[in-house]
């Protein structure tokens, strides 16, 4: 099976920049993406503006990018007020957002774990019937910032629910980039059990190193073969104190595709659309001269 990646720097890259990007420099970004083999790109969030003022101009950038019928592109929608504002968008796909512990979901929307599925319920049921594919979030599925380690069991409980009310696949995030091979196999193991490899989504961050290890043990170990990655390594989550920036797309496509995984994603395109946005980059492969790569 393939490696299908799903770039996320053009959202969650960039919700946490404290200078505003310009639209037109976010849109030519999504461009340069499309481009890139990357097989989806969550392109922005409709989240109030207030609490991630980066995410203002969702509708703008998601009328004004090219559209490669290749790729899918998806936008993180929070709430039903959120959905009303990305059906007048061209979306192929939705995402909703839920935490494995109490208090990370009271810092990141304000709520607990069960007043966030009364939030997304009725956000999935709405955009099924719209024709839409879902996606559910599952932010620190290892480590909580807050919290520490997360019981395995209880983030598969979540993962279960999140099928039953109709979403299409989940994402289970190490918010904190905490998350060591052995967590890995942990939950994996637990997940596996019931759920196929090919609806479950791998979201690492880099903050202590173990990104590209915690891919390649699912990979291998797992047969998992879905990754949200970042161009550049661009990223960080507001409400996730010490995170740093998501697993660099061209590290993870590098490091898969050495491993001998089916790897289609141009490394070097990776990097001039990171580039092109003239943030500083995270990525190791980035530095390496690109007549290497």
């Amino acid at each position: 099976m393939r490696i299908w990646i799903t770039e996320v720097a053009p959202r969650d890259g960039l919700q946490n920049v404290k200078e505003r990007i310009p639209t037109d420099r976010k849109v030519a970004f999504v461009d340069m993406l499309s481009e890139t083999g990357v097989d989806e790109i969550e392109v922005t969030a409709f989240v109030h503006p207030k609490w991630v003022p980066q995410m203002a101009d969702a509708q703008d950038v998601l009328r004004r990018i090219k559209r490669n019928p290749k790729v899918i592109y998806s936008a993180i929608v929070p709430n039903e007020k959120g959905l009303e504002r990305a059906l007048e968008t061209d979306l192929d796909k939705i995402a909703v957002l839920t935490a494995a512990t109490d208090t990370f979901n009271l810092k990141n929307i304000n709520t607990d774990i069960e007043g966030s599925f009364q939030r997304l319920i009725p956000v999935v049921r709405k955009a099924k019937t719209e024709g839409l594919k879902v996606r559910g979030y599952v932010s620190v599925a290892f480590w909580c910032p807050y919290e520490g380690k997360v019981p395995p069991q209880r983030v598969k409980d979540m993962v279960l629910r999140l099928f039953d009310v109709g979403v299409d696949e989940v994402s289970l995030g190490d918010t904190i980039g905490r998350a060591s091979p052995s967590d890995v196999k942990d939950l994996l193991e637990i997940i596996l059990k019931d759920i196929p490899p090919d609806k479950i989504v791998l979201h690492f961050h880099a903050t202590y190193g173990m990104a590209i290890a915690n891919v390649i043990c699912a990979w291998k170990e797992f047969g998992i073969y879905r990754f949200d990655t970042s161009a550049g390594g661009l990223g960080g989550c507001p409400y996730a104190p010490g995170a740093s920036g998501n697993a660099a797309t061209e590290d993870v496509a590098f490091a898969l595709r050495e491993s001998g995984a089916d790897v289609r994603v141009d490394i070097k395109r990776v990097i001039e659309s990171a580039e092109s946005l003239g943030l500083p980059l995270e990525s190791a492969i980035s530095r390496v001269p690109r007549e290497n790569l």
